[in-house]
């Protein structure tokens, strides 16, 4: 199979709908499309949250989810922020279950190189005028089979961007639509340069590292350490704090989670690209207005990053054992 990263309409989704007051029975429907007012605030004022994550088919033939829990967490979080009601953990984890196991077909086989992309979102809906959050909500679970967004383990090029995907103290560590809506502009000048992605800096003074345009950022320093940035405005990715994990303690790896200055690229031996859609990717090449900087180690195949990679995506198809607590089955 050579499946794109993009959306197919499968069987069914899930929908539950929050009348005001509770929620109501969620269900699985077939109709694809969605009826919802116009004067929507998801649609008017940007009022919408989402998750993404995987389903995986191991050799076994069971499908397994990855840190559910994590997800489920971190939509909470999200919703929250934006005075949404929050599902509970397990009305989250349930939801995706119902989804997915209704759409068993859809999961790609194993050695496939595809999995089953999942996208809970909530958004408020019904009718008004004011730029308030709405009183009436839809939470819903799509899937969709896909390859992976970069080609596994082949390194990838940035342009580093003047713009900025969020403020300093606003929806940055939100997975919320309007991030990825900001991030457009500088993506789409990256691409059309000739570069994969664009790599963002800290929105307060532009001089430190935050995030690739579809993911977090890490680097590997010459003794071995993974370190990657700290910053109030970057998502809080669950693959990023699964390398981790992996890297201290498996590994034995140093980890550092701290601001990292764009001028301290040279300093890494590695440099690499992490997230649900693009998993993890080496990055080969970093420009800047000044210079343009590389990193050979992102064509070797025992690199620290390839190490990474390998191990993560063994876990996740059920190849190697996990850690405590990190796979959930679905039948």
């Amino acid at each position: 199979m050579n499946l794109p990263f993009n959306y197919t309409k499968t069987k069914s989704h899930y929908v539950q709908y929050h009348n005001g007051e509770t929620w109501e029975q969620g269900h699985l429907q077939q109709k694809e499309n969605l009826e919802i007012n116009p004067m929507s605030t998801s649609l008017q004022y940007g009022q919408e949250a989402f998750e993404g994550l995987k389903a995986y088919r191991g050799q076994d033939g069971r499908v397994r989810l990855f840190r559910i829990e994590e997800n489920a967490k971190r939509f909470i979080r999200s919703v929250n922020f934006l005075h949404m009601p929050a599902p509970t953990v397990d009305m989250f984890i349930e939801a995706v279950k119902q989804t997915v196991f209704d759409n068993l077909d859809y999961v790609p086989p194993y050695d496939s190189g595809g999995t089953l992309y999942i996208r809970p979102y909530m958004i408020g809906i019904g009718g008004q005028l004011p730029p308030a959050p709405s009183k009436h909500y839809l939470f819903g679970v799509v899937v969709m089979p896909v390859g992976q967004l970069f080609e596994p383990l082949k390194p990838i090029s940035l342009k580093v961007t003047h713009f900025d995907r969020a403020a300093p103290n606003g929806t940055g560590s939100y997975k919320v639509g309007g991030n990825y809506a900001a991030s457009m502009y500088a993506q789409n000048e990256a691409k059309n340069a000739g570069y994969n992605d664009c790599l963002f800096l800290d929105p307060r003074t532009h001089e430190h590292i935050e995030e690739v345009g579809v993911a977090n950022f890490f680097g590997i320093t010459n003794d071995n350490t993974y370190v990657t940035p700290e910053s109030p405005s970057i998502l809080r990715g669950i693959t990023n704090l699964s390398l981790q994990y992996i890297a201290a303690e498996e590994f034995n790896m140093d980890v550092v989670k701290r601001p990292v200055p764009l001028e301290e690229l040279n300093a890494f031996k590695e440099v690499g690209a992490c997230g649900t859609a693009a998993v993890i990717t080496p990055i080969e090449k970093i420009a800047t207005d000044e210079q343009t900087l590389t990193f050979p180690e992102a064509t070797n195949q025992n690199s620290v990053t390839a190490k990474l990679h390998n191990r993560l995506k063994n876990i996740q198809f059920g190849d190697e054992t996990p850690p405590k607590g990190w796979i959930t089955f679905v039948n």
